[in-house]
């Protein structure tokens, strides 16, 4: 599913407009993604938990030709899935 059958399906099962349902779609993940970038965690219960984590510079391989190549630090989003949105996936 993409952005526009996500919006669609949000749309059907409101019975909000396309129009209305974009802007639902479109708020909730720029307010996701703004506050995970100020390192802030959001959680949604039985959803999971997007998060900003910290990767440590290190030291790697580049697999075409075996050269060892020096990776920068970095912040990473992370989610973690809930207890009940892990169920419902696995049956």
């Amino acid at each position: 599913m993409n952005r526009t059958e996500l919006i669609k399906a949000v749309a059907v099962s409101t019975g909000l407009t396309i129009k209305d349902a974009t802007a639902a779609v479109e708020a909730t993940l720029s307010t996701i993604t703004a506050t995970v970038a100020t390192g802030e965690k959001v959680s949604i219960l039985g959803f999971g938990t997007f998060e900003k984590k910290h990767r440590e510079a290190r030291i790697g391989r580049n697999p075409h030709n075996g050269e060892i190549v020096e990776i920068e630090a970095t912040d990473v989003p992370v989610f973690k899935p809930g207890k009940e949105f892990k169920e419902k996936v696995n049956g």
